[in-house]
């Protein structure tokens, strides 16, 4: 192959593929610019009166009428008259006479602007004219510029027939000019034959004629290679293409070896892959990752999947001492090509004799384990890596945790939460333990999906495993519990967590409960919390009674509130460092459900102790608020029965302004 010295290329080579059709050439320019030609010499089609350089009998035009169309054309391109300054070009070069060279050439790069079709293709006519007749007015850059208008207008069958023009009349473009945009287009178009044909040519030109700047470069001949090995799978191709390179003096790289070693094992050709290793030995390659990706490929794609297994094996032992760097892709086609088979069983026997030759140090997502379970669900097949993960283990495979990861990170993604859960459950059976990230994740996606009791199972299996940090998943567990209003669940799991030392539980925690209690009315849950909050030794602080005393007035239990406060004054101090926080909040939650049970003797140790404090207290909301409940209370009636409940009525009416 690149040993072999080839003297010389033939002039014309032949490629297993169809000829081009050169209609798809006239469907671009009809019909504004050409028609299809019934019997035109060499295949040059007639031309459009309206719209191309027509040829009829020339005359000799005068200098000055020549300057006149000059200018013409000049000023239609500065206001943007594209059509007049067509019209112009035409008139000089039906006579046998062209603008100068600068306006040619501002001509087609105006003609070329992108998203304009038809001018594209009165842009193509110009320059395929200019080339015939007149090629010293062109610029190279303008044939680049309009190649780059055909790219992004994705028509392939001018862009072909233009560089066929160019070769045909010895008009050579630097091959670096035009050679990447053909290469775009043939991808994007998928008409690799027809690039195949122009980069033959190209090389056959800088060969003959000696010109290194038609040579194509690696990039160019790696494309020809690929389409040759991928698309056409002819080794006949490939190997001419290879010969070209040697002759050219393109030193090929590891995607070179890698397009051939795809198509020597689809076709079977052990020989030629063993002379393919050598002579990446002796090119100095010794990554050969890009080599066995493509080697593999080629196997799954001729159905020898024997032969997959073999050479998976064979790297890990031979080549990378039990790694191996498999692309997401051969491992997606790896996958594939035994499903299709429905050989399962053979994947997990293959993970399981890599496993033997991995070291015990080997990164988790480096596994050839990892590498098919993830493939496995990255194509949506999780439920098929759970199947090879059973039969690993009926076959005594050792599952490593590595294999399990993709698949719980599948069923979190999919929000099958109770198969992850349960696959915790069988990977702490088997005696391997999940990472604080694995657990957090997999709890999140279970209250995401409000699957409460597969997040708690989680958090006792983290408790049991002795997970160091339990704080995110707690927090994570109570805060969805909150958002969903499950203050009853709340309760039960803090009162699971609140002994393990591993999670901070602290006040707002219990206050959380018991607002979420009082919120949905039931005020007995949110009393039994309190005590038990307060029997574990958690201080209750100003929004713990905040909470009770608005979950009291709207069950207009009032009394309930005059018990907080007796609790709450010997707490308060005036240090605040001290005893609970005494603000305006709290003030105005005790003073409003006082007034409205009546207890006007605790409603003025409010306002004294807010006094004494110096918090500000707007009386109107409170004289509004007796007002509304004791209008009909009479001083009067209160002396016969109670002296000194009427003497805190009196006290209240004063403070409030409610006696003027």
């Amino acid at each position: 192959m690149w040993r072999r010295a080839v003297t010389c290329l033939p002039q014309k080579r032949f490629f297993s593929s169809n000829p081009e059709t050169p209609s798809t050439l006239y469907s671009f320019l009809q019909p504004s610019i050409f028609a299809l030609k019934k019997s035109p010499p060499e295949n040059r089609a007639p031309t459009d009166a309206s719209t191309d350089p027509p040829t009829p009998t020339p005359h000799n035009l005068s200098l000055d009428h020549i300057n006149t169309v000059e200018s013409t054309i000049h000023k239609s391109l500065l206001t943007g008259d594209t059509d007049v300054a067509w019209k112009s070009f035409k008139s000089l070069t039906a006579n046998s006479a062209f603008p100068s060279r600068s306006l040619t050439n501002s001509l087609i790069t105006h003609l070329s602007a992108p998203g304009d079709t038809l001018n594209l293709k009165r842009a193509f006519a110009a320059v395929v004219y200019i080339i015939e007749k007149n090629p010293e007015v062109l610029d190279f850059e303008t044939v680049k510029l309009v190649l780059s208008s055909m790219k992004c207008a994705n028509t392939a069958a001018p862009a072909f027939a233009l560089v066929k023009c160019m070769f045909k009349n010895r008009y050579f473009v630097p091959f670096g000019l035009w050679g990447d945009l053909v290469v775009e287009i043939s991808r994007k178009s998928g008409q690799f034959v027809a690039f195949l044909r122009v980069f033959e040519e190209s090389c056959r030109i800088a060969i003959d004629e000696k010109l290194d700047f038609m040579k194509p470069d690696l990039a160019a001949c790696n494309v020809a290679l690929e389409g040759c090995c991928r698309q056409l799978e002819s080794v006949r191709d490939a190997e001419n293409v290879i010969e070209t390179m040697s002759v050219l003096g393109v030193r090929p790289d590891e995607w070179s070896f890698g397009f051939l070693a795809y198509l020597y094992a689809l076709k079977g050709l052990k020989d030629k892959i063993t002379e393919l290793k050598s002579l990446m030995d002796a090119f100095g390659f010794s990554d050969k990752r890009m080599f066995y990706n493509n080697l593999i490929i080629g196997y799954v794609k001729s159905g020898n999947l024997e032969s997959v297994s073999a050479t998976v094996l064979c790297i890990l032992r031979e080549e990378y001492e039990g790694y191996l760097d498999l692309s997401e892709e051969t491992f997606c086609e790896v996958v594939k090509g035994f499903l299709k088979d429905g050989r399962l069983k053979d994947l997990a026997h293959l993970i399981i004799e890599a496993q033997k030759m991995e070291p015990v140090t080997i990164v988790i997502d480096k596994s050839i384990g990892f590498g098919i379970i993830n493939a496995c669900v990255n194509l949506g097949l999780s439920d098929k890596a759970h199947f090879i993960l059973d039969e690993m283990n009926a076959q005594g495979g050792s599952v490593g945790l590595g294999v399990y990861l993709p698949i719980l990170k599948a069923y979190c993604k999919e929000n099958r939460t109770a198969e992850a859960t349960q696959l915790v459950m069988e990977i702490s059976n088997s005696g391997l333990q999940l990472d604080e990230g694995s657990y957090d994740a997999l709890i999140e996606a279970s209250m995401t999906s409000q699957d409460f009791q597969s997040a708690f199972t989680l958090f006792r299996d983290m408790r049991e495993a002795r997970i160091p940090d339990l704080k995110g998943s707690y927090l994570t567990i109570m805060t969805g519990l909150m958002e969903s209003h499950r203050p009853e669940l709340m309760a039960a799991f803090l009162d699971e967590a609140v002994e393990d030392p591993r999670v901070e539980v602290k006040t707002h925690d219990w206050n959380s409960i018991i607002h979420a209690f009082c919120k949905a009315g039931r005020l007995e849950d949110a009393k039994r919390t309190f005590r038990r909050m307060i029997f574990l030794q958690f201080e209750p602080n100003d929004q713990t009674y905040l909470s009770l005393i608005n979950g009291y007035v709207t069950a207009e239990k009032y009394f309930s509130v005059l018990m907080l406060w007796n609790e709450v004054k010997r707490k308060v101090s005036n240090d605040k460092e001290k005893g609970i926080k005494f603000d305006q909040n709290l003030v105005d939650a005790f003073l409003y459900a006082l007034v409205k049970g009546g207890f006007f003797d605790a409603v003025m140790q409010v306002v004294e102790k807010s006094q004494e404090m110096k918090i500000f207290v707007d009386k109107w909301k409170y004289k509004q608020a007796f007002m509304e409940t004791h209008k009909k209370l009479k001083v009067s009636k209160l002396r016969k029965r109670n002296f000194r409940k009427m003497e805190a009525l009196i006290a209240f009416k004063n403070w409030a302004g409610l006696n003027a």
